[in-house]
């Protein structure tokens, strides 16, 4: 019988990303995981304003651990073009998804 993969889910584990010290505390957190899902609730603003350097040091850091990471985000474009780019560069990146739902990023996390 095959063992599921344990996805942790951020805002069932009351994490969230506000600054980049909130990274390296959700780093932690899913060491003993798959991976780790988020939602865009769980994303500051700053986040998605790609100028403030919070999404480029948390997939930076996602990705030196070689921790896979899913963003639930259902409209990449909503938060401006740039992101909109971002999210599309990572449609097939081998650990951090942008997703649509998080149906689908449950199955690409459990993959």
């Amino acid at each position: 019988m095959s063992e599921e993969r344990r996805v942790l889910v951020a805002s069932e584990a009351s994490i969230s990303i506000r600054s980049v010290r909130d990274v390296t505390d959700a780093i932690g957190a899913c060491f003993d995981a798959e991976g780790i899902l988020f939602t865009e609730e769980e994303l500051a603003p700053e986040f998605f304003n790609l100028r403030s350097g919070l999404a480029g040091e948390f997939l930076q850091k996602f990705v030196n651990y070689r921790l896979r990471v899913a963003l639930v985000v259902p409209h990449p474009e909503a938060h401006g073009e740039r992101f909109k780019e971002l999210a599309y560069e990572h449609r097939t990146h081998p650990l951090v998804r942008f997703v649509r739902t998080r149906a689908e990023a449950e199955a690409w996390l459990r993959a």
